[in-house]
Formats: structure tokens, sequence, C-alpha cells
């Protein structure tokens, strides 16, 4: 398998995960189920989405520095620090932020400490976790429409 298919697929893998949890199996675990409940299973959700996001980041830094590399040496102009490679940084920094450092505050504010509201804190989260929807989508598009 091609380095350039590879990434396709990865980043393709990635997009779709994110979509299917935020877009469709989180919402569905509300409709369901009681708030407390859902929220549990939503949250069991996220934390697997966020130790899934740091692994195929990881898989595509290392791919995507392979191919922009490639692409450098051959003369195909370009730097080392391509579009992908920059998306990819985004949403794994979207993922640490809204994952990593914001959920260890959410449980302060559940739990009455912090100096935000949980209501915030979510929303915050939300937004860093639409964002890397976005991200991604915008990553898997441009890796397949060569």
């Amino acid at each position: 398998m091609s380095l350039i298919r590879l990434r396709s697929w990865l980043s393709g893998l990635w997009a779709g995960t994110v979509l299917c949890i935020g877009g469709i199996a989180a919402p569905s675990l509300f409709a369901v189920l009681e708030r407390a409940q859902a929220g549990l299973a939503a949250g069991r959700l996220f934390r697997v989405d966020a130790s899934l996001s740091l692994v195929l980041s990881v898989l595509l830094l290392l791919v995507e520095r392979r191919v922009a590399g490639a692409r450098a040496e051959q003369g195909q102009g370009g730097s080392r620090m391509s579009t992908e490679l920059v998306l990819v940084l985004t949403a794994l920094f979207c993922t640490v932020a809204g994952y990593f450092a914001i959920q260890p505050l959410m449980e302060q504010a559940r739990a009455g400490h912090g100096n935000w509201s949980f209501g915030v804190l979510h929303g915050t989260s939300s937004a860093f976790f639409a964002a890397k929807a976005v991200v991604l989508t915008v990553l898997a598009w441009r890796c397949t429409a060569r």
C-alpha cells in the first residue's frame, strides 16, 4: 500500500469516526437513555475517540512527513510543512485541548468546584470537537482529491 493511499485511508477513517460519534452516536444516546446514563455513555465514547485520535494523529504525522519529504526531495516543490500536516496538527490540538485539558475541568465543575460552569466548559469542549470534525473532513477531502 502506498503512503498516499494509507494517508487517504487513515484520514477518512478518522473523519468518519469523529462524525459518527458526534453526529449519530452521542445524540442517539440522549434520545433513548436517561440524561445521566446518556452522559456516562457519551463520556465513554468521547474517551475512546480521544485515545483513537492520539493514535491516528501520530500515524498520520509520520506518514505525512514521509510524503511531504519525498515530494520535496523529488523537486516537486513545496516544503516538508504541508497543508495536510498542518490539518493533522490542528486536529491533534483540538483533541488535546477539547478533551484532555477541558475534561478534568468539567469533572471539577460537575462537583461544584472550579472557576467555570459545566455548561461553559461543555460548550467549549463541543466547539473543539466540531472544529476537529471540520478539519478532519477537509483533511480527508484533500487527501482523497488527488
